[in-house]
């Protein structure tokens, strides 16, 4: 996939992109990371788009050092403004890896979108989104992935919410332990420092998102990010790090979090949980049991949870925790055939679709063929053929069963797909747990 990646960097601009740019007088490219001036102003327009201050020589610094160099980056210019080195919108992409129900898959991540609102309502992201999609199309990337500020812009490119994210209050004093103790007294858990977590985090991350639909690859500079190691990190020293380690030495387990004191009560103190870690339930029940067993914190807060968390059958009153859930990572297939044969499937079945795409990458006519082993073949064809059960639906609708985060007979009650048998439908594309990401980017 490394090669794959960097062809994805290097290729050109759509050239139907560039077209319709300078219909409306803008010119665009792909930035030079090498060229700092223009990355800096390429950082400047992004700090603006998400309404963030002016990006001071520190911050570009530690940009530059450890998110920039991984990115294809695109930048829009107005020759004719005032400052026309300082791009009208920003597009970030690169080619990662989601994880689908038995196998994974590149994918094209993106982020930093973002439209100057003195360029409004000219096209510019539905240029730059349509073309920088036919490139991954084109090089053979199967889906695009992409986690979003505002929910309501992505549907008309072919996106879809396909796993959610869970938000948590708990009231530490009223939820009360009852899971797991621990089985292994062996076990362990031990504070590190924020660059030994760093260390540790990276392969304890692939052993786990390689087993959660939903997950990519962690883009690069996230891990200094969430370490506080970067050079413009603000309060780091904040961040404690503790792990878990089972009894044959091996670190199953890291969580992220700080704490925030209540200067009127000082038993009452919030602790954020900024990333957990567990590629073990054992590391798992351990590490929430040490946090919720923490002196004088009386509120736990955590994000970017999975919707069907384990800790909810952890604790005696489960009205002590407060649930917030809402769609988080976005799919968007590209290539049909190719996102069906890379996931696995429970049943053994044959099914029709015909799919429409607005951008017309991934429309068509498919045949799909599970077996018994959970392998799936995919035909291309001209017409449904007589006696198979047809689905008719979008690359939207398509994109959100993918992960099975949603069921074809919910979809179909909403109006958003027509099956002639949408129960047979749901069961080819359930999984046994809900997909998840478990990070922002």
């Amino acid at each position: 996939m490394t090669d794959l990646a960097a062809q994805f960097r290097a290729a050109p601009l759509d050239a139907a992109t560039t077209t319709s740019l300078a219909a409306h007088g803008l010119g665009a490219r792909v930035v030079d990371d090498t060229a700092r001036a223009d990355l800096d102003r390429w950082h400047d327009a992004v700090a603006r788009g998400f309404l963030e201050g002016e990006p001071d020589d520190k911050q570009h610094e530690g940009f530059a050092a450890v998110s920039a160099p991984t990115r294809r980056k695109v930048g829009v210019y107005d020759a004719a403004g005032p400052q026309p080195d300082l791009p009208v919108a920003t597009f970030a992409s690169w080619v990662s890896e989601l994880t689908v129900p038995g196998g994974a898959v590149p994918a094209s991540a993106i982020s930093a979108v973002t439209v100057a609102p003195t360029h409004r309502r000219r096209g510019i992201l539905s240029a730059v989104m349509a073309g920088e999609l036919r490139t991954a199309a084109g090089l053979g990337v199967p889906a695009a992935v992409l986690t979003v500020s505002e929910s309501t812009i992505y549907g008309r490119f072919g996106f879809a919410p396909a796993a959610a994210a869970a938000s948590w209050r708990l009231d530490v004093r009223r939820a009360r332990w009852i899971g797991p103790r621990p089985a292994d007294p062996a076990g362990r858990i031990d504070f590190v420092t924020r660059a030994q977590g760093r260390d540790l985090a990276p392969a304890l991350h692939e052993r786990i998102r390689r087993a959660s639909p939903g997950e990519i690859s962690m883009p690069g500079g996230h891990w200094e990010r969430f370490f506080g190691l970067r050079p413009d990190a603000e309060k780091p020293g904040r961040t404690r790090v503790a792990q878990y380690r089972s009894a044959g030495g091996e670190v199953d387990g890291l969580v992220l979090y700080s704490v925030t004191e209540d200067t009127e009560d000082f038993t009452a103190s919030t602790l954020d949980v900024a990333f957990l870690l567990a590629a073990t339930d054992e590391a798992y029940a351990a590490l929430w049991r040490f946090l919720l067993s923490m002196d004088l914190v009386a509120t736990i807060r955590a994000s970017e949870l999975a919707p069907d968390e384990p800790l909810w059958w952890m604790i005696a009153d489960q009205r002590a925790a407060t649930i917030t859930l809402r769609d988080h990572q976005y799919v968007r297939i590209l290539d049909v055939p190719a996102m069906l044969r890379a996931r696995s499937f429970d049943v053994a079945d044959t099914v029709a679709f015909e799919v429409t795409d607005p951008l017309e990458i991934a429309g068509g006519t498919f045949v799909l063929t599970t077996d018994s082993t959970g392998v799936a073949d995919v035909d291309v064809v001209d017409d449904p053929p007589v006696g198979v059960p047809l689905v008719r639906l979008g690359i939207v609708e398509l994109s959100a069963l993918l992960l099975g985060g949603v069921s074809a007979v919910t979809l179909a009650r909403a109006g958003r797909l027509d099956a002639d048998d949408p129960e047979r439908i749901a069961r080819l594309f359930q999984t046994v747990t809900a997909p998840r990401l478990s990070f922002w980017y």
